[in-house]
């Protein structure tokens, strides 16, 4: 191993290892799936940050399945409001079908690497930041630092607007948030929105030797889906541009599809999933709604002329908002002084950072490990990166302490 650091600056080659090291391990043995509870784990984050005299405020999904964790570790002073998040997500994505080579809730250390499911998305950060926290306690703080834990930003991105609206109710109204995302600790300023829809077409089933008599739902799902399919094309074409995105304009996709019974079956219905990524400087309704409005202007009225129960009903799975630049922040400006890395960066896989702007709280990504390692069997976190994480930790609590 080669290059690496631990939190004190000693070659992690040496001997040393990051101190959160363990933490990172304890927060990866719990399978906090987003389909699974994620109780455990906030449990264990309450009970000890409660030890240190820390208090922690838990927000609940409403089948009490899942919760957010907020807590604040005050000023010198005794303030709680103002200050800087530290935001991230306890649920990881599943490992169905996935060819691991060791167990993915069992970590495991090889050649300078932790593995594991969540390591680098996102509980390296999270674990930093725990372990860290009598470090933060000892610090005389010239402002708050808070910690926001969340459920499901996964699949619905549900779990943070609980928690940002409790936030805001009890007057926090931070200066700012850093999501620690996996970015290999180099500040992001912008990332896209996601929006993410699941779409239902009824037909009218009939005996395949009499298809006049039916409606076949799964051919007007068919159309539907190509003219998602040339809407995407045209942003494609036409933009708006955003060169800074590796994908730079808006993106629609058709992700799942289901329907039909049997070959000799006209399908009485046909469900499908689709998304669009939006540039943030979009308003994301717009694009939805030429959608909503082929479908029922365009498509139903050809469908009840076939059979007059046709229907095409959509429901919403996601709509997490984009972050716009905001390089004028004082958390941009801040990440970027400790990370020394002033390079404006954009991403198009989403974060609860537009979520936290959307709110008025100013926000960055900026966290340990490679989003090329996020998802994918065999996951691992770098100790180097989770070294590096600590590092800026340490250096973000010395810029918020009493001069």
């Amino acid at each position: 191993m080669s290059d690496s650091f631990s939190s004190t600056g000693q070659n992690i080659g040496t001997g040393a290892l990051p101190i959160s090291l363990d933490w990172v391990k304890r927060l990866v043995s719990i399978d906090t799936v987003s389909r699974n509870s994620n109780l455990g784990l906030i449990e264990e984050v309450r009970d000890y940050l409660t030890k240190l005299g820390i208090v922690c405020t838990l927000t609940y999904h409403k089948s009490q399945n899942w919760a957010n964790l907020f807590a604040t570790i005050p000023a010198a002073d005794g303030r709680a409001h103002g200050g800087v998040v530290l935001s991230g997500h306890t649920d990881v994505v599943p490992v169905d079908g996935q060819n691991w080579s060791t167990d993915p809730f069992v970590p495991e250390i090889r050649d300078g690497k932790l593995y594991g499911r969540g390591t680098c998305d996102m509980k390296g950060f999270i674990g930093a930041a725990l372990a860290l926290t009598p470090d933060m306690l000892a610090t005389r703080l010239n402002k708050p630092i808070h910690f926001a834990f969340s459920f499901d930003e996964e699949v619905t991105c549900a779990g943070a607007p609980i928690m940002i609206q409790e936030m805001m109710e009890r007057g926090i109204n931070p200066d700012g948030c850093i999501v620690g995302e996996p970015t290999s600790m180099r500040p992001i300023v912008a990332h896209k929105g996601i929006n993410a829809y699941r779409c239902c077409v009824r037909g009218h089933a009939a005996h395949s030797s009499l298809t006049p008599r039916g409606l076949n739902a799964i051919e007007y799902a068919a159309r539907l889906i190509c003219h998602i399919r040339d809407t995407a094309d045209s942003f494609k074409k036409n933009g708006p541009f955003d060169e800074l995105y590796d994908v730079p304009f808006t993106t629609a996709q058709t992700s799942t599809i289901s329907g039909g019974i049997a070959m000799n079956i006209v399908p009485a219905e046909c469900n499908f999933e689709f998304e669009f990524r939006n540039l943030p400087t979009m308003d994301p309704k717009p694009i939805f709604a030429e959608i909503e409005n082929y479908a029922h202007s365009v498509l139903l009225p050809k469908m009840r002329a076939e059979h007059p129960n046709a229907s095409i009903a959509f429901e919403l799975i996601s709509d997490a908002p984009g972050l716009d630049e905001a390089e004028e922040a004082a958390v941009t400006q801040l990440v970027q002084a400790l990370t020394g890395d002033r390079e404006k960066r954009k991403v198009a896989y989403g974060t609860e950072a537009g979520q936290f702007q959307q709110a008025g709280v100013p926000s960055i990504i900026c966290g340990p490990g490679d989003i090329d390692q996020a998802h994918r069997a065999d996951e691992y976190l770098s100790l180097d990166q989770l070294g590096r994480c600590e590092d800026f930790m340490r250096k973000f609590m010395h810029s918020m302490s009493v001069a």
